[in-house]
């Protein structure tokens, strides 16, 4: 979203620095987005929410039936006409999640997905989007400053003053709780 002066970005063998603003403007929409904030707008249902990133656009599906398969996704089949004053924070994170997931991306960004939940609500959001993405094949990348979030991952980059510090897969053998013991070891 922000203009950029020099450099190049790729994602993949896409060269996205290489596009105009509509071009870039639409690739966006294959994006999916989940803030910290959930940005839901109160006067809207669940199921509106879901739907609003669809409304200027013409698509060829039924814009409120794709809304309610994704709340069902994220658990919420039954609250599609509450809103979100409605709901608790964890609910609200799983309806921000599935309004990230409308325009059925390949790549879900997340800024601190958990930041304003408690810690198990937490970790069953990361659970969430971590099954959603292996449900979907899609690229998930998590901005989080939580080691509990980072442990259950699949690869941990670490930036430090605008500078990748660490970049380290994560091997499927080791549990959480020891990823997240080596985590702790690492210097800032």
């Amino acid at each position: 979203m922000d203009e950029f002066d020099a450099g190049s970005v790729a994602v993949g063998e896409f060269p996205v620095h290489e596009l105009d603003g509509r071009g870039r403007a639409g690739y966006r929409r294959r994006i999916g987005f989940v803030f910290q904030h959930f940005h839901l707008l109160p006067a809207l249902t669940t199921r509106d929410n879901v739907a609003a990133p669809l409304l200027p656009h013409r698509v060829d599906f039924d814009k409120h039936e794709r809304a309610r398969e994704l709340l069902a996704a994220v658990g919420l089949r039954d609250r599609e006409d509450d809103l979100p004053s409605q709901l608790s924070g964890g609910e609200q994170q799983r309806v921000a999640i599935a309004r990230a997931l409308v325009n059925d991306p390949g790549l879900l960004l997340a800024d601190e997905p958990t930041g304003n939940l408690d810690s198990e609500t937490g970790l069953e959001i990361v659970q969430l989007l971590l099954d959603l993405r292996a449900e979907r094949a899609m690229t998930v990348i998590i901005v989080t400053h939580n080691p509990l979030v980072a442990a259950r991952c699949d690869r941990v980059a670490r930036l430090h003053d605008g500078r990748l510090r660490d970049d380290v897969e994560v091997p499927r053998h080791i549990p959480p709780d020891e990823m997240l013991a080596r985590i702790s070891r690492i210097e800032p």
